[in-house]
This record gives C-alpha cells, sequence and structure tokens, in this order.
C-alpha cells in the first residue's frame, strides 16, 4: 500500500462550494434567459445571446474547476505580506455579504437602483470591516449616483431611478 493510499486527501470544500455556486448561477441563468423578450423587428443575435453566452461559460468554468479540486488540482496561496494563508474562511462575513447581495435584488424595484447599491457597497464595507464606516457609505452614495448617471442617463441602460430621482431626468435611462 503506498503512501499516498494511506493518506485520505482533504477536499478543500470552500473552493468546491464557490465552483458550485458559478455552475449553479451558470444554469439558473441558462433556464431563464429563455423568458428575456424579443421584439419582432430583432433579426440579429437577439438579447439573449448574450445571457446564453455568459452563462454556459459559468457553467463550463466551475465545472472544470470543481473536476480539477476533486483530482486533487488547486490554487496555491498566494503569500503576499499583507495574506494570512493559515486563516480559515469567515463564514460570518460571507453570509454578510450575501445578505447585502440578496437585499439589493429586493430594493432594487421598490428603492430604484442607486439606493439598492448603496446599500449594497456600504454593506460590503461594513461586512469586511471597512474603517472609517462613514467614508465608505459616503464612497458608496457617490459611486451608485455615478453608476446610474452613466448606465442610465449616458448609456440610456434602464435601471429604475426609484423615487428620490423620479424627477431627475439626466438619471433615467
Amino acid at each position: 500500500m503506498s503512501a499516498h493510499a494511506a493518506m485520505p486527501a482533504k477536499r478543500p470544500i470552500g473552493e468546491i462550494l464557490f465552483a458550485l455556486l458559478f455552475v449553479s448561477v451558470g444554469a439558473a441563468g441558462l433556464l431563464t434567459a429563455g423568458s428575456i423578450p424579443i421584439p419582432p423587428s430583432e433579426t440579429g443575435i437577439g438579447p439573449r445571446a448574450f445571457p446564453y453566452i455568459v452563462c454556459g461559460l459559468l457553467v463550463i468554468v466551475g465545472t472544470g474547476i470543481v473536476v480539477q479540486v476533486l483530482r486533487g488540482k488547486v490554487g496555491q496561496a498566494e503569500e503576499g505580506e499583507d495574506l494570512d494563508v493559515t486563516a480559515k474562511t469567515d463564514w460570518v462575513a460571507l453570509a454578510k455579504l450575501v445578505g447585502f447581495v440578496v437585499l439589493h435584488i429586493f430594493l432594487i424595484e421598490p428603492a430604484g437602483w442607486p439606493v439598492a447599491a448603496a446599500v449594497l457597497f456600504s454593506g460590503a464595507a461594513w461586512s469586511l470591516e471597512a474603517k472609517p464606516l462613514w467614508k465608505a457609505i459616503i464612497i458608496s452614495v457617490v459611486l451608485a449616483l455615478v453608476l446610474q448617471y452613466v448606465f442610465g442617463g449616458l448609456l440610456g441602460i434602464s435601471l429604475p431611478p426609484g423615487p428620490l430621482l423620479e424627477g431627475v431626468p439626466f438619471f433615467h435611462g
């Protein structure tokens, strides 16, 4: 019996779960992309092509990562001066981040994209212990408004401005 067979290989569960998250998001996107309405005047590729491509790649890459991790090929921890390679996953911070992403999704319609984005950005800063928090909140609000202006105002992409910015024309897509 070889020494390699005697020791059970420890599977990095975090890497597998992260890769499975990619697969899950990609699969959900592939299943729902078909519901994107196609205008009757559309003669080209259409609005479903990009989501199909991105979600398909998520499934392929996520599956490939799972296979590689199960084969024992894992990425090496980066050795930087500010990186603790022995640190464990901070599940509380991760749960907070997931919670703020979910809250962002539910806030977009009633509050508008800028408010939802500012809450998401501020929540991420708080979850990752940004200091001082008040600066992170100000930056979050400014960033959300800049993104709303660029995407909604300049590029014409429909991001709901919400009740606070409803009367401001340059924030509309």
